[in-house]
């Protein structure tokens, strides 16, 4: 069914139910590629859907309105899960103009070839009849082509991917659903695809602040509407694009023999001595991405590895690649392990936790076969050096 958000303003996107997968990081309640339809003098769709929803969008809008009646589709943003299902929209209704930025062009074409396209930019607004939508483009909330629309009246802000949560519900507003789970996979959204462009989402925050708009509703591309409380989201955003972290530090290992483990635990049973909300995660248990969700809002990061043909631990290596990519910055990093006889891995972890952009203690700790009684004294001292820094 299709779901009113205003006086002819409607969802009818889709609810992916069985996603478990997207970019490489674990989607473990599904999504959603929703879409909005605005009755008008001109009727305006925003955003697509992903190519295998497209009837189910269809059967919502039926509805509502002829599909033919559509004159208008605003892309917000190309990637397929929104833009997948463009060919045969436009095969069915081959009159509705599609809006979208400037660097949207290259990409639609490479895709899906001529399409009847109408380039927006910021500032631009389109007449529906009794509404008008403003523009404002977005490069890099999450991709160059990006773009927020608005409707002044209805104080509705369309954020495409910006504010958004993968999560699939039968439920489409922020107040009819659990906040913990929301708010939990928006943070986990944002440490696995924005994280990395937190500098840009500053501006994009600071540049939507000064055109002082009146936001009541806040309605993504992905997940729930904000409409009790659409700061809550926005504020969230301006602290994850900050760096800020709470009182909180994440243990992140493998183990073979479980000699890493134990110095693992010796480090968080000591933080957790001391007050501090600790995250233990052995990295065959814990998926990157949702270690990823603890790692964003944390001072410091302990990445232990035994080691293994002279090198790092492969899942270990996994994570730190992931992590380059993402930028988890304005943290403090320590590295430790264990070894039988060589024990490269604690340096290389320490190397790529520096080039990641940590603030890295060094040296950090390495224990040969099993740690003794002089190994925990280091890991001790480890770990108050750690606390002294993040106090810091």
């Amino acid at each position: 069914m299709p779901v009113q958000l205003r006086d002819g303003i409607y969802w009818v996107g889709a609810i992916d139910w069985n996603l478990r997968d997207f970019h490489g990081y674990i989607t473990g309640r599904g999504a959603t590629y929703n879409s909005y339809l605005i009755i008008d003098e001109k009727v305006t769709l925003i955003d697509a859907v992903k190519a295998p929803f497209l009837g189910e969008m269809l059967d919502r809008i039926r509805l509502i309105i002829d599909p033919e009646k559509i004159d208008y589709l605003i892309c917000n943003h190309i990637e397929k899960d929104h833009s997948g299902s463009l060919p045969e929209f436009h095969r069915l209704f081959p009159n509705v103009k599609i809006f979208a930025t400037q660097m949207a062009k290259p990409g639609l074409q490479k895709y899906f070839g001529d399409l009847p396209l109408e380039i927006v930019k910021t500032g631009d607004s389109l007449n529906l009849g009794r509404r008008s939508l403003q523009f404002i483009e977005t490069p890099m909330v999450h991709w160059p082509d990006s773009m927020f629309s608005y409707l002044p009246g209805d104080k509705i802000l369309f954020s495409m991917d910006g504010f958004g949560q993968h999560i699939a519900t039968s439920e489409r507003f922020d107040d009819e659903v659990d906040m913990h789970d929301v708010m939990y996979e928006a943070r986990k959204y944002y440490a696995n695809l924005l994280m990395h462009l937190s500098p840009l989402i500053q501006n994009t925050l600071k540049k939507v602040a000064e055109l002082k708009l009146e936001i009541d509703m806040i309605a993504p591309s992905h997940g729930i509407i904000w409409r009790k409380d659409p700061g809550r989201i926005i504020k969230a955003y301006d602290q994850w694009s900050r760096y800020e972290a709470g009182n909180k530090i994440s243990v992140v290992y493998d183990t073979m023999w479980q000699s890493t483990e134990k110095m693992a635990k010796t480090l968080a049973e000591f933080f957790m001595s001391k007050g501090i909300e600790v995250k233990l995660m052995k990295l065959r248990q814990w998926h990157r991405s949702d270690i990823m969700a603890e790692i964003i809002d944390s001072k410091a990061v302990c990445i232990g590895s035994p080691t293994l043909h002279r090198n790092m631990f492969p899942t270990v290596a996994d994570l730190l690649c992931y992590m380059k990519g993402l930028k988890s910055q304005k943290k403090v990093g320590a590295a430790f392990g264990s070894y039988g006889w060589s024990g490269e891995a604690m340096q290389l972890v320490s190397d790529d936790l520096k080039a990641i952009g940590l603030d890295v203690i060094e040296p950090g700790v390495r224990a040969q076969y099993l740690p003794g009684a002089e190994d925990t004294a280091q890991i001790i001292a480890l770990a108050e050096n750690i606390i002294e820094k993040i106090k810091a």
